[in-house]
């Protein structure tokens, strides 16, 4: 029973996501933003929606290191979707295609990341009321770093203007916002079922409720990003994509942190068990390789594999195995 409680649940906060992102994409046309801040951001927050309200369940729920599993291994699983985006779309070259424009939106990802990180280390417990001070430092990072990609992105201020998409086949705002909201309604119900299930999954099994985050829940609450991603480079909108994923990057790291609202025994990043900061450190590592795909000019290692897509892919798989073997799966 609980294996058909996390499917059905899964693929219903899958569907919801997905259309999530598609009115999201169709929100930021019709309210002018550029095609780099949709893709980095809007989009990027709607696909990791999921993500968040999973976060939100596990700790009411008791169960900390499986939302902490879901966001770090989220960002580790972004990262092999762009090494299979890569290695897919081989004759498109798609980090080749974005030189130099996600710099800023992977270099973002990698600090927040990064910081996130070090207060799971640092294990802190200065508070500013019932919210630690180190999530709110991830928040505002977040918010900082999202602020300088719009300020940096096409069509905004002292920015190049981006040409806009075609109109045709995109829903009107009001239908646009009828439908986010709708999807998010769907996302808001479905999420504590596939929390419960996971966590029942971990207890069955064996295994910890962090690998099971890292793992299984992390990649079903990112395949909206798989299947936004994959539509988008379809029609050319190479930024929409590699966007996406940097931006979803960021935007785990700011709700990580913004989950701590609803924690009330202590501080959240210290309640996370040290052994996610290898969770946190392999995605890390692993955005580090996607932004140094994304600027330098690397040949193919033969002739349909790219040298970044390889590693991206490799390196997901190898730290699986890692953390399975440290023990964060036992």
């Amino acid at each position: 029973m609980i294996w058909l409680t996390f499917f059905v649940s899964a693929a219903v906060i899958v569907l919801a996501a997905v259309k999530l992102a598609e009115y999201g994409d169709a929100i930021g046309y019709r309210t002018g933003l550029g095609s780099m801040f949709i893709g980095t951001l809007l989009v990027a927050s709607a696909t990791s929606l999921p993500e968040l309200l999973t976060a939100i369940n596990s700790i009411r729920q008791d169960v900390v290191d499986l939302a902490a599993g879901g966001m770090l291994g989220s960002n580790m699983f972004n990262m092999f979707l762009l090494g299979v985006l890569s290695l897919i779309f081989y004759r498109q070259r798609v980090l080749r295609r974005v030189a130099m424009k996600h710099a800023l939106s992977g270099s973002v990802a990698v600090f927040v990341i990064g910081l996130a990180t070090f207060f799971i280390l640092a294990r802190t417990r200065l508070r500013i009321g019932w919210v630690g001070l180190d999530s709110l430092l991830v928040v505002g990072s977040g918010i900082a770093g999202m602020w300088l990609i719009w300020a940096n992105a096409p069509g905004s201020p002292g920015a190049p203007s981006a040409p806009a998409p075609e109109e045709e086949g995109i829903p009107s705002l009001r239908r646009a916002l009828v439908g986010f909201t709708l999807a998010a309604v769907v996302l808001v119900l479905a999420s504590p079922h596939l929390v419960r299930s996971s966590a029942a999954i971990a207890d069955a099994t064996g295994l910890s409720a962090g690998f099971i985050g890292t793992l299984a829940l992390a990649m079903i609450t990112s395949l909206p990003e798989l299947v936004t991603i994959i539509a988008a480079v379809r029609l050319g909108a190479h930024d929409l994509a590699v966007g996406n994923l940097f931006g979803s990057n960021i935007f785990n790291m700011f709700a990580l942190g913004l989950t701590d609202l609803f924690y009330t025994p202590g501080n959240l990043l210290s309640a996370i068990s040290p052994d996610m900061a290898l969770v946190g450190l392999l995605g890390l590592l692993l955005t580090g390789i996607g932004l140094i795909g994304n600027q330098a000019r690397l040949d193919r290692l033969i002739r349909v594999v790219e040298v970044d897509g390889i590693l991206l892919v490799v390196g997901y798989l190898v730290g699986l195995g890692f953390l399975y073997l440290r023990g964060i799966g036992l």
